[in-house]
C-alpha cells in the first residue's frame, strides 16, 4: 500500500529516547512531522535532525511536533539526542514496522549493490490525523524550510 495526501495516517507505538513511547494517537490535536531517516549521528541525518532543530520554534508556534524516526536503538537515539541538542522525540522502529505502514523500508542501492534500508521521506500529519504532504527521497538542502512552508497551510 502507497500513501497518499488525504490518507489517514496510519497509527503508531515506538520506545522514544528518553525510554519514552510515542504514538500518533497520543499526538492527535497537534500537527506533526514524522521524518524518517536512515542512521543516527551520520552526515546527511545529523544535517537533516540540525534543521529541524534550529526551526524548532517556528514548528512549535504552528503547534507541530516532531518525531524522528529511524531502526536505531533507543541507546544510540540517547546519544545522539544529547550530542546534538535536538528538543524533538526520536522514535526507535527497531522491527521496522513503522517504516513498512508508511512505505519507507525500500531497496536502496550503492556502489551497484543492492541492499533494504530506510528511505529518507516526511509526513506531515494534520491534527486529525489527515497525511497533508509528502516528501519522498528528501534531499535534505531546504527541506525542513519547505516543510515549515506547507505546515503554515494546513
Amino acid at each position: 500500500m502507497t500513501l497518499a495526501v488525504g490518507d489517514k495516517a496510519p497509527n503508531f507505538e515506538m520506545n522514544t529516547d528518553g525510554d519514552g513511547k510515542i504514538t500518533l494517537s497520543d499526538i492527535k490535536g497537534y500537527n506533526v512531522i514524522v521524518y524518517f531517516y536512515p542512521k543516527d549521528d551520520t552526515p546527511g541525518c545529523t544535517k537533516e535532525a540540525c534543521e529541524f532543530r534550529d526551526a524548532f520554534p517556528d514548528f512549535s508556534s504552528l503547534d507541530a511536533k516532531i518525531v524522528g524516526v529511524s531502526k536505531d536503538t533507543v541507546a544510540k537515539h540517547n546519544k545522539f539526542k544529547a550530542k546534538y541538542d535536538l528538543p524533538f522525540q526520536l522514535a526507535a522502529d527497531e522491527d521496522g514496522s513503522v517504516c513498512d505502514s508508511y512505505g519507507t523500508w525500500v531497496e536502496k542501492s550503492m556502489y551497484g549493490k543492492k541492499y533494504m534500508g530506510i528511505e529518507r521521506a516526511t509526513f506531515l500529519i494534520d491534527k486529525e490525523g489527515v497525511i497533508r504532504g509528502i516528501w519522498r527521497k528528501v534531499k535534505v538542502k531546504g527541506h525542513v524550510e519547505e516543510v515549515l512552508e506547507a505546515s503554515k497551510s494546513i
